[in-house]
């Protein structure tokens, strides 16, 4: 929107005249397009004014920390960690505010110019976009200076954190520090856009692109009180313990609920975002407003994926599977490493990783070993001669558990579970905290158990038996032995 040229001022007249009469007539000549010398140095005067007013500006914030600094030594604690952190918001809002006198000495000097120009129609013009850039980088240098000193009071409040040593405090102080900081910024764009002096589709413009930027960091404060909410429950439970079955129940809640709701907030963001336009909205109500087939359809052929999300929001709830459970899936060992809306990651034995449809622990079975608990028996299984004496064999059992570092000291036990035609089969079972304890457990008894019979009773190892018919008596026996 073009605006009417200004004239000159009626005091730079009257300094025009009284420098005239001091150094001569020339300094109202013409320097160059019609831009006397008197306005080209009145521009430079404002270029001047402003590195100067930048440089007191810096000159006095250095002296401050300076004194500051010296004066902290002697102050107590207290006092000295609030110089410091006032010393930090100063040193932060020093660039800011000499951004700002220079965005307003540079437009000064440049609207001075532009006032002689010879060219008034390129003036005008020239000089409305003078006015928009400096109402620009007035709301730039207002912008940066809260994000800065937000950042000040941010890592001020993390400091405090983590001096009071509570887990509340921890994580909530550090949540209102980020939030201070993305939020107050926002207040600089709000208050300043309808101020910026361009056109009303480029206000709207503005508008719209504030109001994303507002939604945005709504939604990543929403997302980061989540996440806090997470480190609070969690950080009163641990799963590298031996009895961490109260802290799978409550990590697979946890971990299950937060994932909902971050896709809760990202789809209200989402729709948040698309209703600040006018075509998206309306496009939305014509869509509402003929939902109602849409709807039977998209429900049948969503009906596999609904299905998916209620049997997630079912394993949460009922837990027949927890994260880090021990599970035997398609005859696969391994451990629930990751619980999804759709799927369970599967950490099988020798690291492979096993992907499973969460609908899979609803509708087929499964062995759970750590349902309710994580102890669990260990078998191993030997077989061996008829002539075998078992007291030896169970004395030995003795000896390896009581020196086992895997036996928990509850269960043990040798029996004979079943007596074949060439062998007895002998059972030892044992006890252990977890699985992984339980198969060390049994390759140890099984290796020493084996290695004792060999030692000694050899001859009570597995054997087959075969009894031959005597020789027939008489002259031909020998020789029918012979052939």
């Amino acid at each position: 929107m073009a605006v009417a040229q200004p004239a000159m001022p009626e005091w730079v007249e009257r300094v025009s005249d009284v420098l005239a009469g001091a150094v001569g007539p020339w300094i109202t000549h013409d320097a160059f397009l019609g831009v006397r010398w008197l306005t080209l140095i009145a521009a430079l005067a404002a270029l001047a004014l402003a590195g100067l007013a930048d440089a007191i500006l810096r000159s006095i914030v250095r002296r401050r920390i300076r004194h500051d600094e010296a004066e902290a030594r002697r102050a107590p604690e207290t006092e000295r960690q609030a110089r410091y952190w006032l010393d930090r918001g100063l040193e932060a809002a020093v660039p800011p505010f000499g951004l700002l006198v220079w965005v307003h000495g540079v437009s000064a000097a440049v609207s001075v110019l532009l006032l002689d120009l010879r060219y008034r129609d390129a003036a005008e013009v020239a000089l409305n976009a003078v006015t928009a850039a400096r109402g620009v980088g007035t709301l730039v240098s207002v912008f940066w200076l809260l994000y800065r000193v937000s950042r000040v009071v941010e890592l001020r409040l993390s400091a405090l954190s983590l001096r009071t040593g509570s887990t509340w405090d921890r994580v909530l102080v550090p949540l209102a520090g980020k939030t201070i900081r993305l939020t107050l910024p926002l207040v600089a764009l709000i208050l300043g856009v309808p101020a910026l002096p361009v056109s009303l589709e480029m206000q709207l413009l503005f508008k719209n692109g504030v109001s994303l930027v507002v939604i945005g960091a709504v939604a990543l404060v929403l997302v980061q009180l989540v996440q806090a909410a997470e480190a609070l429950l969690l950080a009163q439970y641990r799963l590298d313990v031996s009895d961490n079955l109260q802290a799978r129940k409550i990590y697979t809640q946890v971990t299950v609920l937060k994932k909902v709701a971050m896709v809760v907030i990202g789809i209200f963001t989402l729709a948040s975002m698309l209703m600040v336009f006018d075509s998206v909205r309306q496009f939305g109500t014509s869509i509402l407003a003929s939902a109602g087939i849409a709807g039977i359809i998209i429900g049948f052929a969503a009906q596999r994926s609904i299905a998916t999300l209620l049997a997630g929001f079912q394993i949460a709830l009922t837990q027949p599977i927890r994260l880090d459970d021990v599970v035997i899936v398609e005859n696969e060992w391994g451990r629930i490493e990751d619980i999804t809306l759709t799927y369970v990651t599967v950490r099988i034995w020798d690291l492979r990783r096993l992907i499973v449809p969460i609908t899979y622990f609803i509708e087929r079975p499964f062995q759970n070993w750590t349902r309710a608990s994580a102890e669990i028996l260990g078998s191993v299984f030997l077989h061996v001669d008829y002539t075998m004496p078992l007291r030896p064999l169970r004395e030995e059992l003795d000896r390896i558990l009581d020196g086992s570092p895997h036996w928990d000291r509850k269960v043990k036990v040798l029996q004979v579970t079943d007596a074949t035609e060439h062998t007895l089969q002998l059972r030892a079972l044992a006890s252990a905290r977890d699985a992984s304890s339980a198969w060390d457990l049994r390759c140890e008894v099984r290796e020493k158990l084996i290695d004792f019979i060999q030692s000694h009773y050899p001859g009570s190892l597995p054997r087959v038996r075969a009894e031959l018919p005597p020789a027939p008596a008489g002259p031909e026996g020998p020789a029918r032995a012979h052939r």
